[in-house]
C-alpha cells in the first residue's frame, strides 16, 4: 500500500499516514461528506469510533469517494459498553457493519474503564479479530503506561498504536518515551487544542517565519516529533490546509521554542477519572 503523505511503521508490519482525518462530532450526513473532501484531498487515514455515532456516515463516505479499499486505512474504536471478550467480538461485527466493510484496518479501544477490570479480556477479543484478519492492526485510546505495561505483560502483545491527548501545551514526554520503547506509534487526538494555542505569540510568530497558519505550524510540530496526529474540521478550507503540513519543516530552535509551551494541562478526561459513554 502507498500513500499521498508520508506514513510510519508499525510494529506488526503494517503501516500508517503520517496525518490521519477525525470525524468526531459530525453526524452521519456531515461525516459522509468531510470524509468525501478529505479523501479527496489527499488524506488516506480516517479515524472513527462507535460513540461517534457516524459511522454509517464515515462508511458511505468511503464508498462515494471511488477509492480503492486497499488505499485507505479505516480507524474504529470500541465503545465503553462493550467490553468483555465475547461483547468485544459483537461490537466488532456491528462496527463493520455499519460500516459497510469486510475488514478495519485498526481497531482501538476507546478508554481503558480499568475499575470494571475488563480491558485484558477485551484485547484478547482484540488479538482473535487480528487473527482472523478481520482487523489489521489493533490497538488502544486513551491508555497509561501501567494499563500497557498490564497489556503487554499478560497478552505479550503490545498495542500498535495509542491514540491520546496530545498538543504543544500538553506533550505528554513520558508516554511518549514508554511508547518508544516499546514500539508503539503515538497518535494525537485534539492535537490544536482547542483552537486556544492559535493566538499564542510563539505559534503567530513561527507562522509568520514560515508563511503558514497557525494549524500549520502545530501540526507540522506534531509530525517532527514523529507522531500522528488526526485533526477534524468540517470546513473544506481547513481540511486542505491540516494536510498541507508536508512542504516545510521546522527547525531545532523552532522547537525548542515550542516546547516552552508545554504547561502539562490536560483538556479531556483523565483515563483514570473517565466516565462510561
Amino acid at each position: 500500500m502507498t500513500f499521498p503523505t508520508p506514513d510510519v511503521h508499525l510494529n506488526d508490519g503494517h503501516r500508517l499516514p503520517t496525518l490521519g482525518f477525525g470525524t468526531w462530532r459530525l453526524n452521519d450526513d456531515e461525516s459522509c461528506s468531510s470524509v468525501q473532501r478529505a479523501l479527496a484531498a489527499g488524506y488516506r487515514l480516517i479515524d472513527t469510533a462507535t460513540r461517534y455515532e457516524n459511522e454509517v456516515g464515515v462508511g458511505r463516505g468511503i464508498e462515494a469517494s471511488g477509492l480503492p479499499r486497499t488505499s485507505i486505512v479505516v480507524t474504529t474504536k470500541l465503545h465503553d459498553a462493550d467490553h468483555g471478550y465475547d461483547a468485544a467480538l459483537r461490537a466488532f461485527d456491528a462496527s463493520a457493519a455499519r460500516l459497510g466493510l469486510d475488514y478495519v484496518d485498526l481497531y482501538l479501544i476507546h478508554w481503558p474503564l480499568a475499575e470494571r477490570d475488563l480491558y485484558i479480556d477485551t484485547w484478547r477479543a482484540f488479538i482473535r479479530l487480528r487473527e482472523e484478519g478481520r482487523v489489521r492492526s489493533i490497538g488502544v485510546s486513551n491508555f497509561e503506561a501501567p494499563h500497557l505495561e498490564r497489556l503487554i505483560a499478560e497478552t505479550d502483545v503490545a498495542p500498535a498504536v495509542n491514540q491520546i491527548e496530545l498538543h504543544v501545551d500538553f506533550s505528554q514526554p513520558a508516554l511518549r518515551a514508554f511508547h518508544a520503547r516499546h514500539g508503539i506509534v503515538t497518535q494525537s487526538w485534539r492535537p490544536l487544542g482547542k483552537g486556544n494555542l492559535f493566538d499564542h505569540p510563539v505559534v503567530t510568530a513561527l507562522a509568520q517565519k514560515h508563511q503558514r497558519s497557525p494549524a500549520q505550524i502545530l501540526l507540522r510540530w506534531h509530525v517532527e516529533l514523529g507522531l500522528v496526529p488526526i485533526p477534524k474540521s468540517g470546513n473544506p478550507a481547513r481540511i486542505a490546509e491540516n494536510l498541507d503540513i508536508f512542504g516545510f519543516s521546522l527547525t531545532s530552535e523552532d522547537l525548542r521554542t515550542l516546547a516552552t509551551l508545554d504547561g502539562d494541562h490536560r483538556q479531556g478526561e483523565h483515563p483514570d477519572r473517565h466516565l462510561a459513554f
